[in-house]
């Protein structure tokens, strides 16, 4: 059949859709006896079995078509675009095709895949429903849609979408990998554990599954068995920055001159590299310069070790762009907007549930520690780091305004009905979290300090911990702390004080307004009196004191913070003055922090 001849066959088969669906699925099945690979008669024949009600058939045509896309040229430029990233080219391709037929699930898996790489995953999601709507067999549709809910921190409904993909396609193992990673959020230790280690039998070159392996054998505290995978990793590729700051963000572990010398060659490598125009050798240069701070500062080389940090810091500050005025625009509203008043006049408002006590303050401050503690009473289940009140906030402000950062706003705006909404869904979001039957449980996000207003108001009975470390010390640790997502403020000393500083003038303004609502935990207090601190703590929450909340590092919890590893040592003063010996390079920060140094309630004891 001739191009032209092919064509209009085509055009008939579609103009007999509108009133002869028998008639167009004969011509749409007679094209295909003749270019089988037609994906447009695909379509067409899954169209008029859909509308004879022969739905299943119909499912398997729109499968046929998407396999048979490739054969399709206005497709296949879509696709290279989007392999080449040309994102504008790609979608404006793909609105094209779904214009002509809006029921191409190729079309629109590939316009989620525009959309989640720009970041708009609700979009994404919206669309992937809809191609599994028309193909509940496209294996490929489902597998975005669990990275979709991945991304959205939706891991229990990665792990359900993960399921149905593996069982059609038990050997792939991207499939697998995403899974292990999923369950680690939830707190599927085990099955995760039991995954990595079937990976990397089947694939033991493969640096970065020994990676993930021991990010989650480091979760569970099994050290030894993370560092063999770490090195197996390192072995593999020794190039990869991450793996040598996996190995390095165990805090516990020492690296030796063959250490320090194997990073220095990663490191010039990937500096060669990024001369000749790597840039994706960022990331390595990042990792590799943050694990020799870590190196030469166990070797008290000093000035080394802040050069390296330094250098890694300032990659990360160039590629986040953190702006330190949106922060403070945030506490201003908040300041101004969450007043006595305001809260007086919501009294009773939220979800009365008592069960989340949640842990905040700045990173780096001793949240895990606190977390370790209570975590370790027979009332109190500990969970992880939760993602769910700044999502709660971001897509109010989002819902309302169009623009996260107006929660306060948005906030302030909602009715009774939503308020209590809020509350209710953060209860029903975490649920997933509590693994036992202990009347509360622990949120330890330490950037949720500035959610406070929403935390008080959508869950009035909560309890809330503020974790606080001397600024110096804390900021210091933020520094040397690369973090794998987040924490944008603390790759500059000067934005990392500002922050320090907002955070302090917010909590200030919730002592004012709502006075003995949060319980302040001072690291250096609890450090020098444990059982003090620990009986005032336990007496905030109304709970006995217990003897095992003093011996928390005997807790076998899955701990998965970059304090893992320290909190399963007994109380020691190890991180304290960690700064003293990088006073001259820390005068950005003191600047930025201003008055908060000398208000700090352990300042006579760690100023010099």
């Amino acid at each position: 059949m001739a191009t032209v001849t092919h064509d209009q066959a085509l055009a008939n088969a579609r103009q007999l859709l509108n009133g002869d669906p028998v008639a167009a699925l004969a011509q749409a099945r007679a094209i295909l006896d003749i270019v089988p690979t037609s994906a447009a008669a695909h379509r067409i024949a899954a169209h008029a079995l859909r509308a004879l009600g022969r739905e299943t058939e119909a499912q398997d045509a729109s499968l046929a078509a998407v396999g048979a896309t490739i054969h399709d040229g206005a497709m296949v430029d879509a696709a290279l675009a989007l392999s080449e990233n040309r994102l504008p080219d790609a979608e404006a391709a793909l609105r094209a095709r779904l214009k002509e037929d809006a029921t191409d699930v190729a079309a629109i898996r590939m316009l989620a895949e525009v959309a989640g790489r720009i970041g708009r995953y609700g979009d994404a999601e919206k669309l992937l429903g809809r191609a599994l709507e028309l193909a509940p067999g496209f294996g490929a549709a489902r597998a975005n849609l669990a990275t979709v809910y991945y991304k959205q921190n939706r891991y229990a409904d990665a792990v359900a979408a993960l399921d149905a993909v593996i069982g059609d396609d038990p050997d792939n193992p991207a499939h697998a990998n995403l899974k292990a990673a999923a369950l680690g959020r939830i707190g599927g230790y085990d099955e995760a554990i039991a995954l990595y280690g079937q990976l990397t039998e089947r694939f033991p070159e493969h640096a970065k599954l020994w990676m993930s392996y021991g990010h989650m054998l480091k979760t569970v505290g099994r050290q030894d068995d993370s560092i063999a995978a770490y090195r197996r990793a390192i072995a593999n590729d020794p190039g990869l920055g991450e793996i040598w700051w996996s190995l390095a963000n165990l805090k516990t572990i020492r690296f030796d001159p063959a250490d320090r010398a194997a990073m220095e060659a990663a490191l010039i490598a990937a500096e060669r590299d990024a001369e000749d125009g790597g840039g994706a050798r960022d990331d390595d240069r990042l990792h590799l310069h943050f694990a020799l701070g870590k190196a030469y500062d166990d070797a008290e080389e000093h000035d080394a070790a802040f050069r390296h940090y330094a250098a890694g810091n300032a990659i990360r500050a160039a590629q986040l762009d953190y702006r330190a005025d949106e922060t403070r625009a945030i506490v201003d509203a908040a300041i101004t907007t969450f007043t006595p008043g305001f809260f007086a006049e919501r009294t009773d408002w939220g979800d009365p549930a008592p069960d989340p006590v949640f842990i905040l303050g700045m990173p780096r401050a001793g949240s895990t520690l606190v977390e370790q503690i209570l975590a370790s009473h027979s009332a109190i289940e500990g969970t992880m780091e939760l993602p769910d009140i700044p999502a709660l906030a971001l897509g109010l402000g989002r819902a309302t305004h169009d623009e996260g950062r107006r929660w306060v706003e948005a906030l302030a705006a909602a009715p009774r009905e939503k308020i209590a909404e809020l509350g209710a869904n953060f209860l029903r979001a975490t649920a997933v979290q509590r693994k036992t039957g202990k009347p509360f449980y622990i949120d330890k996000l330490p950037n949720n300090w500035l959610y406070v207003p929403l935390i008080r108001l959508i869950l009035p009975n909560a309890r809330i911990i503020d974790a606080r470390r001397h600024p110096l010390d804390c900021c210091w640790s933020n520094f040397r702390q690369h973090f794998a997502k987040g924490q944008a403020f603390s790759y500059r000393l000067s934005d990392m004080g500002a922050y320090y500083r907002d955070y302090v003038r917010l909590m200030a303004h919730i002592d004012a307004v709502q006075p003995g609502r949060v319980h302040r935990v001072i690291h250096e207090e609890l450090l020098a009196d444990p059982e003090g601190e620990v009986r005032a703590l336990l007496l905030f929450l109304d709970q006995p004191f217990e003897e095992a909340c003093l011996s928390f590092h005997a807790n076998a919890r899955a701990v998965r913070t970059a304090s893992s590893e320290q909190v399963r040592r007994p109380i020691n003063r190890d991180g304290v003055d960690q700064w003293r010996p990088y006073d001259a390079w820390l005068g950005p920060l003191k600047d930025a922090l201003g008055p908060v140094l000398a208000a700090y309630p352990s300042a006579p004891a760690n100023f010099g």
